[in-house]
């Protein structure tokens, strides 16, 4: 059977809305890191089939193909390199990933970078829906969505309240989430267990030009006090901007290869990939669909949860890997081990990647076999990757 390999996969260091990454433009950000992963890999840039880039806000400076002026705007990739740019949500470059492995399993293509962007600084969340609000034109839903779900907006607030309630989690235990995703990240990031994956940017700091490696969302002084004061999203409600994911500026890239890629140009994979999934539920609760998703994929791949060694499970909103964990039986502890978005933040279509970044790493710190990843997505849809450390 044909087999589809990761070579390696990085991501920037999250930058805060308004933070170090203002400065960057996506474009740039996400030509560097596709620059960095050539270097790291040592894959020759020419070789590339294609770039698979996710990206959510596809507007202003993220519009007009933002995959394919990365690649124009990248120092090691020449021209002739294709690109796409794709949204599904949060999963966009989970999805990308999954593009890239199919590609090589189909036999079509043998290199592919799966990868990336989202400045949320300089193209904020729903900035692409508003332009309808200003030019008239209404919402984005259309007279047969309005008909099928008269009067709602599928709001993932909303969708991050239904699960908590469905799923019995209070604003305590939700907060106590929260700081636990502090704390590892913290001890992750002082112990260097970030280093490899991080993709270096230049910054201008206080003593000049510095080079931006560490996540800027990371509260290593947090208590369970100041996350419980943080003001509530919505009145008699458990959702408050601690316990959900960072807004974020970042970019992230991973490098998909089938056997005889890796035999023409001397390749050392860290992974192959076990199983791709996706699947769609209910657009409402919207953000529920890893669970079942999940389900799916472990059958499939002929996996049970405690095969499983590390999972990263996307932190949009606390309630999202809690009610996963108690539906799939996982173990807590092997759960976003170095911390999740509401430490480190949540770039939207840089997120799969960035994940996957993280999840390889924690894999080979802890001697883990099998690697799960999923992610929570807007429209109630999810992705599952699971790879095979070798």
């Amino acid at each position: 059977m044909a087999t589809a390999y990761i070579v390696d996969a990085f991501r920037t260091a999250g930058g805060k809305r308004g933070g170090k990454l203002a400065g960057w433009h996506p474009v740039d950000m996400a030509a560097v890191t596709l620059d960095h992963l050539m270097a790291k890999t040592g894959m020759d840039p020419a070789r590339v089939d294609d770039v698979i880039m996710g990206c959510v806000m596809q507007g202003g400076q993220q519009s007009f193909q933002v995959g394919r002026n990365a690649v124009l705007a990248s120092k090691a990739l020449p021209d002739s390199v294709p690109a796409v740019t794709i949204d599904r949500q949060c999963g966009s470059s989970q999805q990308a990933m999954q593009f890239a492995a199919q590609a090589v399993l189909s036999g079509t293509q043998d290199v592919v970078i799966a990868a990336g962007v989202e400045s949320m600084t300089r193209v904020p969340m729903g900035s692409t829906g508003m332009f309808h609000m200003k030019e008239g034109l209404g919402t984005y839903k259309s007279p047969r969505l309005e008909e099928k779900y008269p009067g709602l907006m599928f709001s993932q607030f909303m969708g991050a309240e239904m699960v908590a309630k469905k799923h019995g989690f209070s604003k305590e235990d939700l907060d106590a989430f929260s700081l636990e995703s502090h704390r590892r990240a913290a001890a992750a990031r002082d112990a260097g267990k970030f280093d490899h994956e991080i993709v270096p940017l230049e910054i201008e700091g206080e003593n000049g030009t510095e080079l931006h490696l560490a996540d800027e969302g990371i509260r290593a002084d947090a208590t369970l006090e100041g996350i419980a004061g943080v003001k509530l999203l919505q009145e008699g409600g458990v959702i408050t901007a601690a316990n959900s994911s960072q807004i974020c500026d970042g970019a992230s890239a991973a490098l998909i290869v089938s056997e005889a890629a890796l035999k023409d140009y001397g390749l050392t994979p860290v992974a192959r990939i076990h199983n791709v999934t996706v699947t769609g539920g209910d657009p409402v609760i919207m953000l529920e669909e890893p669970l079942f998703a999940t389900d799916r994929a472990l059958q499939r791949a002929g996996l049970k949860i405690g095969d499983i060694d590390a999972y990263e499970v996307n932190e949009a909103f606390a309630p999202v890997p809690l009610a996963w964990a108690k539906h799939v039986g996982a173990d807590p502890a092997r759960m976003n081990m170095h911390g999740g978005a509401i430490a480190l933040g949540h770039p939207l279509g840089a997120s799969g990647t960035k994940l996957m970044a993280t999840l390889l790493n924690v894999l080979k710190a802890n001697g883990g076999k099998y690697g799960l990843q999923t992610m929570c997505e807007g429209g109630g849809l999810a992705n599952v990757t699971i790879v095979e450390r070798l």
